[in-house]
């Protein structure tokens, strides 16, 4: 998607983008960077990839958002429908949307780049600042467990299709058949973790010294400036939420102790 980027710039500015979306926390703000991450998911052919992996986390929430906040807001006094506790609420609802929203744009910006990155250029990026190697694993890992799952899972339901699995379309049928794919999936999983391990010991991955890597992440000093700038302003951002409540912390003491001056 990004070819000419250096890696640790894609992900300084999703980073960046999270913070200010945060520090924002307005939910026209975080409809704008949504948008924007599915526009540039789009110009970079990733779009069906990332929609159907940020569904997967988006939708549970925003059910999990819509029950305990749309129904059963505290705060909520502008109530639209009832059903004995349950209290649809103005309120409520505003919340549910603006945490909805964000948390939108969160899945959205890190699955873009989580689309977008080539792990080994990041890996290389990494090292070649110094950074710890278990960083860079840790990382790489993350970036690459959900294609890793999704191919042990594709092989664990073909093995068993070929013993003589049927999966029906009820939901009986495929909780026992996702039931019957969990334990040899966890398994091998475990088993990979570990031949992981005893390869990484083998070629050193905890020694100390200079390191050199195969790949090379190409930098320029523009995009060096984009990410200094990129950090100045998610700093900014966050140093403007903090005075910004510490203002309207001391408006409500003041009101609260109906002074004020005068």
């Amino acid at each position: 998607m990004f070819p000419r980027l250096n890696p640790l710039t894609t992900l300084t500015a999703a980073v960046a983008v999270l913070v200010m979306t945060t520090a924002a926390a307005s939910w026209a703000v975080s409809l704008t960077v949504a948008v924007g991450a599915v526009l540039l998911s789009a110009a970079g052919g990733t779009l069906r990839r990332v929609l159907v992996a940020s569904a997967a986390i988006i939708v549970p929430f925003w059910l999990s958002l819509l029950v305990i906040h749309g129904l059963f807001f505290p705060e909520g006094r502008t109530v639209l429908a009832s059903w004995g506790p349950a209290r649809v609420t103005a309120e409520g609802l505003s919340f549910a949307l603006e945490m909805g929203l964000r948390t939108a744009a969160f899945v959205l910006v890190l699955m873009v780049f989580s689309f977008s990155v080539r792990v080994p250029e990041l890996v290389a990026a990494l090292t070649a600042r110094r950074v710890p190697p278990q960083v860079g694993y840790v990382l790489a890992s993350t970036l690459l467990l959900a294609p890793l799952v999704a191919a042990r899972l594709e092989k664990v339901r073909q093995a068993q299709e070929s013993r003589g699995l049927v999966v029906g379309r009820g939901i009986g049928s495929r909780a026992a058949a996702i039931r019957l794919q969990m334990v040899p999936l966890v398994l091998g999983l475990v088993h990979d973790a570990g031949i992981r391990a005893q390869a990484l010991d083998a070629r050193g991955f905890r020694s100390a010294g200079p390191r050199t890597s195969y790949t090379e992440a190409r930098d320029s000093a523009a995009q060096a400036a984009f990410r200094l700038v990129a950090i100045l302003l998610a700093l900014a951002a966050v140093g403007w939420r903090i005075v910004e409540s510490l203002s309207a912390g001391s408006l409500a003491a003041l009101s609260l102790s109906g002074g004020g001056p005068g």
